[in-house]
């Protein structure tokens, strides 16, 4: 997939839209970089050319780079916001406060250029804000050039050296990034404490390291011959250039990231999955952990192919496992993760790590504003993939999900899916809305729609959302395009507002030979709502209640089964059953409980009740 292509097809597409209703358009950033690694004391430097097109309709009159090593250090604010909130991350709590100068990390522009032209520039904490000597204008390609240091802080978040299972280097977010500017705007956030927001492109990456070392990367080894490592081709002998250093190269197409780590003891295993992908696993050689990463290389090509099927196909040609990090996280065509682990925990994590090559890496939303379709989406899908995949069998996969967003929605600290995800009050809360009711936002789009539209739909949405920006109002537009279903109501309560869904039953009349059920709606977020009534003689009766705002019925429903609409504003709604109150032995509000009722004490009838 060639970018000038892409740029052009963007810049004259009016079919895709965003959500502010104009023609998608997103930036280019294509990279290369020479950078030179000191294992001695963690430092280096980096030359860095940056290609970068300006494919939105305005003039650019200054530019942002990020510059996340500069978050740990003494007084940052990632450090302050630490210290600060009430419940801070226990892998960085005041840890940052505490480091010493050669502790700590740093990432400094020396010299930057445009086109040749020396450039002003101010170092702001994490972002550099850079004036321009004149505009970039629509539809503009101009090249930057910069000369840049830095040094890798101790493992504290993410990122770092020697990390807790002694993993010399895990290199994420370690270079100056261009920030993304979209039809919002500028995305300069500051490095507080989680998400990003990336621009497309391509990178031609040169590592110089210590010769001993052993990395795996974004991207694909270009000269995997001379430096070996399980890298190089079979049968083929690998010369390796003389000195005490070697040159890494590798090159990655269509993606929003580089990282990379780098281990003096890795085992590089690899492995070719059904649909292509070549498969690298990094582990430090530890026999105590051997045997689980030896057993998770089936497990995770199966994970892949479940994702190519219910999702789509996985696009690049290669994804590496590499131990690292500081638990687990995704970056482009690899994950970092611990793996000190049981081996379900393993499967766990890779898994989930795996599952942000689609959502995030391939569906790139803006994470700091939208974390919950990059959490609560890959939560969703690998909750699916680890029941199949590692036989659980468990009838709703996503029953944690829910029990951690009905504790949230309890909780009385809930705040809305809209919230940045720097700006929570408590750390809790972000995990359990980004993850658990993200999560829940699409489960129970199953319950609203259907499962069978739902899989439709996220198959759609790949198709026609991949390597862009999709926004929620996105991917909603997706479903309803799928469904018919109007369901601006269901994006705009379980994202925009805390409001709870809660329905109940009031009462179960006896109305001489038949029986009048009365429900209520206590919460404020509306639903359609599925009813069933068993009956003493072993029977019973599906009964589905559309919503009227809606506009659509499920699929799976006889007619008869079928009632009137219920509109929102009546707090009451009642149907009439055709037997008698002594033959109904239960009545109860969503069977299936894919619906998040914050109450389901109130959901049922029976007759042993009375």
């Amino acid at each position: 997939m060639k970018k000038g292509i892409i740029a052009l097809a963007l810049l004259i597409c009016l079919g895709a839209t965003a959500q502010n209703n104009t023609a998608y358009w997103q930036q280019e950033a294509n990279y290369k970089m020479n950078v030179d690694m000191n294992v001695e004391n963690f430092q280096y430097t980096g030359e860095q050319e940056l290609e970068y097109t300006n494919n939105s309709p305005d003039t650019l009159k200054r530019v942002f780079f990020h510059l996340f090593y500069n978050a740990f250090q003494p007084g940052s604010e990632m450090d302050v916001r630490s210290r600060t909130i009430a419940d801070p991350d226990s892998r960085v709590g005041d840890r940052i406060s505490k480091l010493t100068p050669a502790q700590q990390g740093f990432l400094k522009v020396n010299t930057l250029s445009k086109d040749g032209k020396t450039l002003q520039f101010e170092e702001v904490g994490t972002v550099l804000e850079v004036t321009l000597d004149e505009p970039v204008l629509p539809g503009q390609k101009v090249n930057f050039s910069m000369k840049f240091a830095g040094q890798v802080p101790e493992q504290i978040r993410r990122a770092g050296r020697n990390n807790s299972e002694g993993v010399a280097l895990s290199m994420t977010q370690w270079f100056p990034k261009m920030a993304e500017y979209d039809f919002e705007g500028w995305h300069a956030d500051p490095y507080i404490g989680r998400e990003w927001h990336g621009v497309w492109g391509d990178y031609d990456v040169k590592i110089n390291i210590d010769k001993d070392y052993i990395l795996g990367a974004s991207g694909i080894l270009q000269n995997a011959n001379e430096i070996g490592y399980g890298y190089e081709e079979e049968g083929v002998k690998v010369k390796r250039k003389k000195g005490e250093k070697l040159t890494w190269h590798f090159v990655a197409e269509d993606v929003i990231d580089f990282a990379w780590a780098a281990d003096p003891e890795y085992i590089h295993d690899k492995r070719t999955a059904k649909d292509g992908t070549v498969l690298h696993f990094l582990y430090k050689n530890n026999p105590e952990i051997k045997e689980n990463w030896t057993n998770l290389q089936q497990k995770t090509e199966d994970l892949l192919i479940y994702f190519n099927e219910h999702i789509g196909p996985y696009p690049w040609p290669q994804y590496s496992v590499i131990q690292g990090g500081d638990g687990g996280m995704e970056y482009a065509m690899l994950t970092l993760i611990t793996g000190e682990r049981s081996f379900g925990s393993l499967v766990g994590v890779t898994a989930h790590e795996l599952a942000h090559a689609w959502f995030q890496h391939l569906l790139a939303t803006n994470e700091s504003k939208h974390e919950w379709m990059d959490e609560g989406f890959t939560s969703y899908i690998s909750d699916m993939a680890m029941n199949e995949v590692m036989e659980m069998n468990r009838e709703n996969p996503h029953q944690g999900s829910y029990r951690s967003y009905l504790r949230l929605a309890n909780s009385g600290v809930e705040q809305p899916l809209s919230t940045h995800a720097d700006r929570y009050t408590f750390n809790a809360a972000y995990g359990a809305s980004a993850y658990s009711k993200g999560a829940v936002f699409l489960s129970q789009l199953g319950y609203v729609i259907g499962e069978e539209n739902l899989q439709k739909t996220l198959k759609r949405y790949y198709d026609e959302w991949k390597f862009k920006h999709p926004t929620p109002n996105d991917f909603i537009r997706v479903a309803e395009k799928v469904t018919g279903a109007e369901l601006d109501w269901y994006l705009t309560d379980w994202t925009r507002t805390t409001n709870t869904v809660d329905y109940g039953i009031k009462a179960v009349e006896e109305e001489g030979d038949e029986t009048r059920v009365i429900l209520e709606r206590i919460g404020v977020m509306p639903m359609p709502v599925d009813v069933r009534v068993t009956y003493a003689d072993g029977t019973s009766e599906n009964i589905y209640i559309p919503l009227q705002m809606m506009r659509w019925e499920k699929p799976g429903f006889e007619e008869k089964e079928i009632k009137e609409d219920w509109a929102w504003a009546y707090p009451t709604y009642s149907f009439t059953l055709e037997k008698p109150k002594s033959k109904v032995v239960s009545v109860e509000i969503d069977p299936s409980e894919m619906m998040a009722d914050v109450n389901r004490e109130n959901n049922s009838y029976s007759q042993e009740q009375q």
